[in-house]
């Protein structure tokens, strides 16, 4: 879930303390790449101290944080433990919950498909001649919801079922997607006109999957797979399962906080809006593809990314808004945030050509608390390398 009030500058700018405590063992163990492009031993390893700090600090098991510049990975080190109970140590390649990191792989899938010429921003969602039809549901159905279209989904402009105590995706587990879509948009209201006001909205997110369903005639999953990630080079990224006993082959356990338990969220149904497993250097891999980089070519047009990267005029001003997918900075940086129990995740692609990801296996409370060190700790890594500030 993305807090809006984070922003580039109180997020990445704003300077937080870290606890110093004795270095547990999970620390010992790292496993990095051999080799790296635009940093040297010594940056990369008070890189990893002010990583010891932060996971120190929110008593997180373990991280994965990957960094490129340029195109080459210049930090990658994951540390910890991904499971306490065998201890099983994390590993470079270990895969984490992304929660709702999920969204720019979402949108970005969208605008592959409009550059194909299968969808348009302004296509209606629900209702005769749309892209669902009444698959989900039949007229009449309440106020606006035959308005929406898929710009408000990807702006979070639908006009209500935004995120916090009456989530639709946070409630009645049981129901599949199909059943969740129906009850939801025949008994919960909108409760203004799409366009005219910003709610976050996993559940928007949730019905865009759907509608790459609709358009592509394949499983959401399978087709971001095939179309999205494997011309990435990224092979392992899967939709999680929501049982620790069905996790996939290498991928951690997560661990709640103050009372959370992670297992008891239905997140296989939340695969378009924070389904995603993933590592921090596969993350990093998909940002360096997004609007390419030296030697990676890009996997959507220039005027395609200035489309997915111009906030939505509903989005209140600041120096960090919400385009389509992803939060903008005036200097040209997009990001995404992730807070789910048990995880809490962010990806940043810069303006001057770093890509990074960072990944926990927990979540405190106020959730807000480690988002924000979780940033701030990201942009003190950077300004260990003078070159990246020039």
């Amino acid at each position: 879930m993305l807090n809006r009030s984070l922003t580039r500058r109180s997020l990445l700018q704003s300077l937080f303390a870290s606890a110093a405590c004795t270095v547990p063992l999970a620390d010992l163990v790292a496993v990095a790449q051999p080799q790296y492009a635009g940093s040297n031993g010594q940056q990369r390893g008070e890189m990893g101290r002010m990583a010891g700090a932060f996971r120190r600090q929110f008593s997180v098991p373990a991280s994965s944080i990957a960094i490129s510049h340029n195109g080459q990975f210049a930090f990658d080190e994951a540390v910890g433990m991904g499971d306490r109970q065998h201890l099983t140590p994390v590993q470079q390649s270990s895969l984490f919950r992304i929660a709702s990191v999920t969204m720019p792989i979402t949108s970005v899938t969208v605008f592959s498909l409009i550059e194909q010429g299968k969808l348009n921003l302004t296509d209606k969602v629900f209702g005769p001649s749309s892209i669902l039809g009444t698959k989900y549901g039949n007229p009449p159905y309440k106020q606006y919801v035959t308005d929406i279209t898929v710009d408000h989904l990807l702006t979070h402009t639908a006009g209500g079922w935004p995120s916090g105590s009456t989530d639709p995706m946070m409630r009645n587990t049981s129901w599949d997607q199909a059943k969740l879509i129906t009850e939801t948009i025949a008994n919960v209201p909108l409760a203004n006109p799409p366009g005219t006001n910003w709610a976050f909205s996993n559940f928007g997110y949730c019905v865009l999957g759907r509608v790459i369903e609709a358009i592509t005639g394949q499983p959401y999953a399978s087709y971001v797979q095939a179309n999205i990630l494997a011309p990435c080079g990224i092979s392992t990224m899967q939709i999680a399962a929501n049982k620790e006993s069905h996790k996939a082959a290498n991928e951690v356990v997560y661990y709640g906080q103050f009372s959370e338990d992670p297992y008891k969220i239905n997140i296989t149904r939340m695969d378009s809006d924070a389904g995603w497993i993933a590592s921090s250097t596969e993350l990093v891999q998909f940002l360096n593809h997004v609007a390419g980089a030296p030697g990676i070519p890009a996997l959507l047009k220039p005027a395609t990314i200035q489309a997915m990267t111009t906030p939505a005029p509903t989005y209140p001003q600041g120096q960090a808004r919400y385009a389509r997918g992803w939060m903008v900075g005036g200097n040209g940086d997009w990001w995404h945030n992730g807070s789910l129990p048990g995880s809490t995740t962010m990806m940043s692609r810069t303006s001057d050509g770093i890509c990074w990801a960072a990944l926990t296996n927990t979540r405190t409370q106020p959730s807000n608390e480690i988002d924000t060190a979780l940033a701030q700790l990201m942009a003190d890594m950077l300004r260990v390398v003078p070159a990246w500030n020039s």
